[in-house]
C-alpha cells in the first residue's frame, strides 16, 4: 500500500488539475453561450443558401459551366475545418477521420487547412497541403470565408484541384454534434433532380442575365456562405466539445479524489492500530 504522504501529494495533485478542469469549463461555457448564438443564427440562412443554388441548377438544363462539371486533374481539394486547441474530446481527430476514411487517395487530396489540430494530425499522416490558414478558425469572418472561396476557386479554375469539399463539424445541439463532409463543386444537384423527377416537375430556371454569366456570380456566393457557414457551426462545436470533456475530467478527477480520500484513511488507520499495537507489545515487555 503506498504511504500516506505519496497518496497526500498524489491527491493534491489531482485537486490542482481539477481547479483547471473547472475552469476550463467554465470558459468554453461563456464562449459557448456565444457561438451557439452565432450559429443558430446563420444556421437558417446558409441551409437556404444551399438548397435553393442546388435546386435552381437541377431546374436550370443541361448548361455548360465549369462549375457544373469535375475539371480534368484527379486532385479533391479539402477544406479540413478543426481547432487550434486540443482538450476537445474526440473533436478534431473525427475531422481526421473522416478525411482518411473518405475514399479519396491520399496521394489525390489536397489540404486547405483551417485548424492547426487537424494539420498535424494530417501532415503526419503523410498529406499534401494546399494552404494552411489555420488562423481563420479563431475568429472568422465573411471576409476570411471570402478570401478562401477566391483561392478555390482560383485553383479549380486552373486545373489544380477537380473537386472541392469541406469537412467540418455540424452543430446540432450543445451536446450533438456531427462530423460532416460536404461537397461543393461541382455543385451536386442529383439529389435535387431526383427529387423533382418523383414530383413530376417540368419547371425549368431562366436566368437573367445568361447561365454562364448569372452561374459565374452566384457560385462564388454561394461557397462562401457554406464555407463561413461551416467555420461558425465548427467553432459552436469545438466549445461544445470542449465543455463536454472538461466537465468529464473535472467528474472523474473528483471520483478519484474520493478514491484516494479513502485510501489516506484507511492508510491513518493502519498506521494508528500499528503504533497501538507497539505501545501495547512494550508495556507487555516491561
Amino acid at each position: 500500500m503506498a504511504s500516506m504522504r505519496e497518496i497526500k501529494r498524489r491527491k493534491s495533485s489531482v485537486q490542482s488539475t481539477q481547479q483547471i478542469t473547472k475552469a476550463m469549463k467554465l470558459i468554453s461555457t461563456v464562449k459557448l453561450q456565444k457561438a451557439r448564438m452565432r450559429a443558430e443564427n446563420s444556421k437558417a440562412y446558409f441551409e437556404c443558401m444551399y438548397s435553393t443554388v442546388t435546386s435552381m441548377l437541377a431546374k436550370a438544363g443541361n448548361i455548360e459551366h465549369p462549375y457544373l462539371k469535375a475539371g480534368d486533374s484527379k486532385k479533391v481539394g479539402i477544406v479540413a475545418v478543426t481547432s487550434n486547441r486540443g482538450l476537445a474530446g474526440g473533436y478534431n481527430s473525427n475531422i481526421v477521420k473522416l478525411i482518411t476514411e473518405s475514399g479519396i487517395a491520399k496521394e489525390d487530396v489536397r489540404l486547405y487547412l483551417v485548424g492547426r489540430k487537424g494539420a498535424e494530425s494530417l501532415v503526419r499522416k503523410g498529406y499534401d497541403v494546399a494552404l494552411d490558414c489555420s488562423d481563420m478558425i479563431e475568429e472568422p469572418t465573411y471576409a476570411d470565408a471570402q478570401a478562401l472561396s477566391k483561392r478555390l476557386l482560383t485553383d479549380f479554375a486552373n486545373g489544380e484541384i477537380g473537386e472541392i469539399y469541406v469537412a467540418y463539424t455540424f452543430f446540432k445541439n450543445t451536446v450533438t454534434h456531427i462530423p460532416t463532409f460536404k461537397k461543393l463543386l461541382p455543385v451536386d444537384t442529383s439529389a435535387v433532380a431526383e427529387e423533382n423527377e418523383s414530383e413530376n416537375s417540368n419547371v425549368l430556371m431562366n436566368f437573367e442575365p445568361k447561365e454562364e454569366r448569372a452561374i459565374s456570380l452566384l457560385v462564388p456566393k454561394y461557397m462562401t456562405s457554406i464555407l463561413y457557414g461551416a467555420f461558425v457551426e465548427a467553432v459552436a462545436s469545438e466549445n461544445g466539445a470542449r465543455m463536454q470533456a472538461m466537465d468529464s475530467a473535472t467528474n472523474n478527477a473528483e471520483e478519484i479524489i474520493e478514491d484516494l480520500a479513502l485510501k489516506y484513511n484507511r492508510a491513518r488507520q493502519g498506521a494508528i492500530t500499528q503504533e497501538l499495537t507497539e505501545i501495547i507489545a512494550g508495556a507487555d515487555a516491561l
